[in-house]
């Protein structure tokens, strides 16, 4: 008796992105990401390729060409946000403002793209400061960029931070309380698996907090923490794409490697690898399930 097929997730569900390419030109990145078979990107918002400090009408338009020039879609805009001088629930007014103005514009530019979803954290507060009062102007400037997004005919995706990263979301369980106090519904959830496994969450745990909301997936190796390539980690990959699988997962999935920075000195390696290490959990084009 035939046993039954293990469901996978569709390999189309897999999108390229520029992690990790950040030394190269947007040309060649493009080139590349379509070389690998990919159709949609995640477009990480850094410089030089399109950075939300020099994204002028010039710039952004040379970025929709390359695109369009290498049949690549934009799923989702993803400006830095972390490293740079970008803080919308900063304790500084003026600068918290201006992170406020530049995500707007953000939203802008992901339309202009064709994108569909505008990436966003949270921000931090001052150390020093309540917690609670970082918690309320980052729901404040999540409800203004998210009113903003939806005007201009997209949605946002809001992904939780490491401890070290943010002081405001960072855990699954905050997610779910974070996205109520906004109460957008153009605001859907981003798993990161290194902050799940860091922040002692699972994929359960975020199939059963925000269901059909868990639209992406950023599939990176940890130990926990860290975001490394497949395999020079210790998470159960494998494992969490079969579980996502199970579920009946219908958004989409990219791979997010960093490390301390070598990647980039080769990153057609570091993502080879990576699509080598998650072809077997992916169902194929003509493949029967």
């Amino acid at each position: 008796m035939r046993k039954p097929e293990v469901p996978k997730l569709s390999a189309r569900q897999l999108i390229g992105a520029n992690f990790s390419f950040q030394h190269y030109p947007f040309e060649k990145v493009a080139e590349i990401i379509r070389g690998f078979g990919f159709a949609e990107i995640e477009l990480w918002g850094i410089a030089p390729h399109l950075d939300l400090f020099h994204a002028d009408a010039a710039r952004i338009a040379r970025v929709r060409g390359i695109l369009a020039d290498n049949s690549l879609s934009t799923w989702g805009f993803t400006p830095e946000q972390v490293i740079y001088p970008i803080n919308i629930a900063s304790g500084d007014r003026q600068f918290r403002q201006d992170s406020i103005d530049r995500f707007r514009h953000a939203a802008e530019i992901c339309a202009e793209l064709g994108g569909r979803y505008l990436f966003l954290t949270t921000g931090r507060g001052f150390e020093s400061a309540p917690r609670e009062r970082a918690w309320e102007d980052a729901a404040e400037a999540l409800r203004q960029i998210a009113g903003h997004a939806a005007a201009c005919g997209i949605r946002c995706l809001l992904e939780p931070l490491q401890r070290v990263e943010t002081n405001i979301v960072t855990n699954a369980a905050e997610l779910s309380r974070m996205l109520s106090d906004v109460g957008s519904p153009v605001i859907d959830v981003v798993l990161d698996t290194v902050g799940m496994a860091t922040a002692g969450d699972t994929v359960a745990d975020y199939l059963r907090l925000f269901g059909e909301r868990l639209a992406h997936v950023q599939l990176v190796d940890g130990t926990p923490a860290d975001h490394l390539a497949w395999g020079d980690g210790n998470l159960p990959l494998g494992s969490y794409l079969q579980q996502l699988a199970d579920a009946g997962y219908r958004g989409k999935l990219t791979f997010e490697p960093f490390g301390n920075g070598s990647y980039a000195l080769d990153p057609v390696t570091t993502w080879s690898r990576c699509l080598e290490g998650i072809a077997p959990y992916l169902q194929q084009a003509g493949e029967v399930a």
